[in-house]
């Protein structure tokens, strides 16, 4: 297991953890109904070795990042906390993009009052307004780069066209989207990040989709390289690419502790190319 380095000087454990699911509903709009319980797994992933967190101004509007700063603050020395802002919630049902600069910037100075910091390691663009050009959304997070409020910009979301487009503005360190075993059509972003040097965070990894259940080909994989199939489908991710940085999400210390192991689990030649012919 390999770290790898974000933005060229963050340097973090290639599994991360995802706060998302400490939320208190399957919306991911309430605050947890044990908060008592949420922090518990907050530190005990720290305790295990998790460098990065990722969390956004979204979830449980706004409660996750108190909530991350409640139970971590002072940080530990090269802990990493990555947020993000530019994605509204109406109501729980709602996911809306707001790029508007004065709205970005409002987020950013909220994220960093919750987490109870005066700089956000990395700062992420939930999702790009498609009623503003790129480059204005870009410009906005650079400026506050240049005030010295992000360290880094990272993108969600995105197409290869995307990434360009905001490359041209600042530099982009990271680039988080869906995939997993079975949802690959970010394919083509994962190799332009991997190209470029920029880091590829998959949100939801484990998924496994029809091919998941106890007599599946996920399970019978796992089984023979002595994990569960959670642990492989994150090994698998690890090893598709030295640019991958999974951040698995989860309420339950046991599955925390479940996933971290993943980090140990070497998959064959053959393992991998069978997981490969899955999409």
């Amino acid at each position: 297991m390999s770290d790898i380095v974000i933005g060229g000087d963050l340097r973090v454990d290639r599994l991360g953890y995802g706060a998302m699911r400490l939320s208190g509903d399957p919306g991911i709009f309430t605050p947890p109904k044990d908060r008592a319980s949420a922090v518990a797994v907050l530190r005990r992933a720290v305790e295990l070795g998790v460098n990065f967190i990722d969390t956004a101004d979204a979830y449980a509007l706004g409660d996750n990042e108190t909530l991350i700063a409640e139970a971590l603050h002072p940080y530990r020395d090269g802990l990493v906390i990555a947020t993000k802002g530019g994605n509204t919630r109406p109501s729980a049902d709602e996911w809306v993009a707001v790029g508007h600069p004065a709205y970005i910037r409002q987020q950013a100075e909220l994220s960093l009052r919750r987490l109870k910091t005066d700089r956000i390691d990395l700062y992420q663009i939930h999702r790009l307004d498609p009623n503003l050009p790129v480059a204005d959304q870009i410009e906005t997070v650079a400026a506050l780069q240049q005030e010295g409020k992000i360290r880094h910009i990272g993108l969600s979301e995105v197409t290869v066209e995307q990434l360009k487009q905001a490359q041209e503005v600042a530099p982009i360190a990271s680039v988080q989207n869906l995939y997993n075993l079975v949802t690959r059509q970010s394919e083509d972003v994962l190799d332009y990040t991997a190209e470029q040097g920029i880091a590829f965070i998959p949100w939801f990894p484990i998924a496994a989709g029809k091919h998941a259940g106890p007599d599946g080909p996920v399970a019978k994989i796992a089984a023979e390289a002595g994990a569960t199939p959670a642990q492989t489908a994150l090994a698998w991710l690890l090893r598709r690419s030295d640019n991958i940085v999974p951040i698995p999400g989860t309420s339950s210390i046991a599955h925390l502790e479940e996933n971290w192991a993943a980090r140990d689990i070497a998959l064959s030649d053959a393992h991998y190319e069978a997981l490969d012919d899955l999409a």
